[in-house]
């Protein structure tokens, strides 16, 4: 039993349920595709986004928007000899602040919940964990 067992394999769920060694240790038993970043220090949507690019490798003519990383997301392949292909992504320290509100947190996440119904369609496991920074 692994802490996959009871996770939806399409899912964007908070962080704070879940042991974040075991997330990354049962992501890599299922030879599945990590993406981590550390959001901690910043501040607005423009460098949050700027920031995912960079950790997660996206490619040089990722635009830095919130369409752009829909795309670039989905462009994403999972490990080709993945005994259960997937993705386990993990946002960690998303701030709360004036310039990254709610609002602009919901806007986000939404880009992920969108990737995970299009894996959905691809037989391919997408599950997104997050925490939020307060007064960051």
């Amino acid at each position: 039993m692994t802490a996959f067992t009871n996770i939806p394999p399409h899912a964007v769920l908070p962080l704070g349920a879940y042991d974040l060694d075991e997330l990354r240790k049962c992501a890599l038993r299922a030879d599945q595709r990590l993406l981590q970043a550390d959001l901690g220090g910043s501040g607005d949507k423009d460098t949050i986004v700027a920031k995912l690019g960079s950790e997660f490798g996206l490619p040089e003519h990722f635009g830095k928007n919130l369409d752009a990383l829909y795309d670039c997301v989905t462009d994403m392949k999972p490990p080709s000899d993945a005994d259960q292909p997937g993705f386990v992504v993990i946002l960690q320290n998303l701030p709360q602040n004036d310039a990254f509100g709610v609002d602009e947190r919901n806007a986000l996440l939404d880009v992920f919940r969108d990737a995970a119904e299009f894996f959905y369609d691809k037989d391919t496991a997408f599950r997104v964990f997050y925490s939020v920074a307060r007064g960051v």
